[in-house]
């Protein structure tokens, strides 16, 4: 049996990665947008790139309207710029939001139309080249061919897909990650764990993801809590910039499964954070489809010391999910209601939310057979 992989053309990982890829970030064009958020241009973050560009006298436009998770009215505001100004190429600094936003502007400067033509399609008109510099390290945004935006209109997060999102360099640079409280911290870090974790017990996981996602599981596992009570800690954020990484290569190969599809509706209904609302539903999907691929869980549980050998793969599987709970307590994860949810509120949009979560597609990827019913008992577990 043979397999695709499929990774950004270039990649600039560890201290210093900014600087040393300085060239090849002005080979792409003439002039760049930079796409970003009003907390990277106060924190320095912007400056950090646009400085790069300044000693290569290459020209920059500024799009720092990415004030949320992305919308489709946030990617027209940010295509006017590029039509504008007439740029060629494109950078985003920031999180997955700003990463998310320059692959939807890139797609639609050269397909046309709306990025909501492109719901349930898959885009395959070349972008501009995209250079993609994360500050978090858990989108994974910067090695995947995927963008979520949300549909104002029908009031969905869209899962848009095709090869050529993938940005042509991406540069994990732990020091753009020192700027992130621990809030963020913990919320990024859980959605990289979901991302490994989830690609791991993928119907569609091969040799290659399957290294990937161990690794970042195990580094996860080790350096997010150090990462989420010392801020400051430099290796603790290299080892987390690139779990993230591996974690993005991983599911950009495997998929994701049940907790994203079932995030999304969490999300665009609720405007939970991405990264909070995986991390809300970890516990109880892993709890409720762990029977379904119990060996790929326990070889997770081994791979971070809390199950051995003399473990069956049941017991192991077991204590992988509550793993899983003890990290997200450490990072104070929320419950649906102590993020202040109504639950009553929440209960009637279950229905919708189950169905736009299987009909995403990502629970399909489960390796346990799952139904909107299954789902619908798993949300109505986070009301308990």
């Amino acid at each position: 049996m043979s397999y695709q992989f499929i990774m950004p053309k270039q990649v600039f990982y560890g201290e210093n990665a900014l600087s040393d890829a300085s060239e090849h970030i002005s080979a792409f064009g003439k002039k760049a947008l930079i796409v970003t958020d009003p907390m990277m241009v106060k924190l320095g973050n912007a400056k950090r790139v646009t400085d790069i560009l300044d000693k290569s006298s290459t020209q920059y436009a500024i799009f720092d309207g990415v004030t949320g998770e992305p919308t489709d009215k946030i990617v027209e505001a940010g295509l006017k710029v590029w039509n504008d100004e007439k740029c060629d190429f494109l950078i985003a600094v920031g999180g997955g939001s700003p990463i998310d936003t320059m692959k939807a502007i890139g797609a639609v400067a050269t397909s046309g139309g709306s990025i909501n033509d492109f719901l349930g399609k898959v885009i395959t008109v070349p972008t501009p080249p995209m250079v993609a510099i994360p500050t978090t390290s858990g989108t994974g945004s910067e090695a995947t061919q995927f963008t979520i935006i949300t549909n104002t209109e029908k009031d969905i997060k869209m899962l848009l897909k095709g090869a050529v999102l993938m940005p042509d360099l991406a540069i994990d640079d732990p020091a753009f990650t020192m700027t992130a409280p621990p809030s963020v911290t913990a919320a990024t870090g859980l959605d990289a764990l979901c991302h490994a974790s989830e690609a791991y017990t993928s119907r569609k996981a091969q040799p290659m993801t399957d290294d990937l996602a161990l690794s970042a599981v195990k580094r996860i596992f080790e350096y997010l809590p150090i990462a989420y009570r010392e801020p400051q800690n430099v290796e603790a954020r290299a080892q987390m910039s690139l779990a993230a990484l591996e974690a993005g290569t991983a599911f950009n190969n495997a998929s994701v499964t049940i907790i994203h599809g079932m995030s999304r509706p969490i999300g665009a209904l609720f405007h939970v954070p991405h990264g909070i609302s995986n991390a809300m539903l970890m516990t109880e999907c892993f709890y409720y489809v762990c029977d379904g691929a119990e060996k790929r869980f326990a070889d997770m549980a081994r791979a971070i010391g809390k199950a051995d050998e003399a473990d069956s793969d049941a017991e192991g599987a077991r204590k992988f999910v509550s793993a899983c709970k003890e990290i997200c307590d450490v990072c104070n994860i929320p419950s649906v209601s102590g993020y202040g949810i109504d639950l009553d509120e929440f209960r009637r949009a279950m229905p919708k939310m189950a169905e736009d979560a299987f009909a995403s597609g990502s629970p399909s990827n489960t390796i346990k057979e799952i139904s909107v019913d299954d789902i619908l008992k798993i949300y109505d577990r986070l009301c308990k």
